[in-house]
């Protein structure tokens, strides 16, 4: 077997393959849009899926934007270093 019959073989599967993925795809839409409680239920499981990846994301960003407040304080820039020491007091006081 040459090499251009072998990459012919590949593609020739590879288009079966997704062809057949395609079909599948189509089959379980349909299905689920055929079934209402089916449908509640993955979107509910994909909201929770949401509001936790908000959640862990917003706490991260959270401590990274705190992390940073407190870094620039340590360098007493005039102006900005007394505006964000102020800030971080008043997020230490709400903690």
């Amino acid at each position: 077997m040459t090499d251009q019959e072998f990459h012919e073989k590949i593609l020739k599967k590879l288009h079966e393959l997704s062809e057949r993925i395609a079909g599948i795809t189509i089959a379980e839409y349909i299905e689920m849009v055929r079934s209402p409680k089916r449908m509640i239920f993955i979107n509910f499981i994909s909201g929770l899926a949401r509001g936790l990846g908000f959640a862990i994301g917003a706490t991260f960003l959270g401590a990274f934007f705190l992390l940073l407040l407190y870094r620039l304080a340590r360098f007493n820039l005039p102006l900005i270093g007394e505006f964000i020491a102020q800030l971080v007091r008043i997020v230490e006081i709400n903690l």
